[in-house]
């Protein structure tokens, strides 16, 4: 990727990212590919999965750990404290505004119609999320990404697994997995 984008910029993307995105991580997460992989071309489409699986991984927000790391892979250590300082912002001057006027808002029909709206597009966001996740695994490692898959849904959906234990499960297969087949390729 040979684009270059200034702090200003980056930092103004973020801030607009985080200040206009409902939702959470997995809503922000397609904004931010489209913004950074596919509009500017600055982070390849691999790149952009590996950053947001690390994301994943991390404690915290899912949106500020993209935020950070995308920061980060753009422009070092500098890059993710702006990226982290675009992405904390919005949250922080939505919820002191929203806390002054609490009362007001709690009991709107409007903002609770608009709020009731909202979650139906976050749903539709987070599915659209799931499938380009689900298509870019597919694509570089699709027999172990389907039966992940598949382990997935049966593990949750029939036998009740609590999610956090299949998301543990989940990366430390991916680990060993990842690990064997690099040690394979460098023989």
């Amino acid at each position: 990727m040979t684009q270059e984008i200034s702090y200003l910029q980056l930092f103004l993307l973020f801030f607009k990212i985080n200040a206009v995105t409902f939702g959470g991580g997995y809503t922000i997460v397609p904004v931010v590919r489209d913004e950074f992989a596919v509009k500017r071309s600055l982070i390849d489409d691999d790149t952009m999965l590996n950053i947001i699986a690390l994301a994943q991984t991390g404690p915290g927000a899912m949106a500020i750990s993209t935020s950070l790391l995308t920061g980060y892979k753009l422009k070092g250590v500098p890059g993710a404290v702006v990226s982290l300082t675009a992405s904390v912002l919005p949250c922080l001057i939505i919820i002191t505004a929203i806390s002054f006027f609490y009362q007001s808002f709690s009991e709107n029909f409007w903002v609770k119609s608009a709020l009731l709206g909202m979650s139906g597009i976050i749903s539709a966001v987070l599915l659209v999320t799931t499938v380009n996740l689900g298509r870019s695994a597919l694509k570089t490692t699709p027999v172990f990404s389907v039966i992940m898959m598949v382990m997935s849904f049966t593990a949750s959906y029939f036998l009740g697994i609590h999610t956090a234990l299949i998301i543990l499960f989940l990366g430390f297969s991916g680990l060993t997995f990842f690990s064997i087949r690099k040690e394979e390729e460098n023989r």
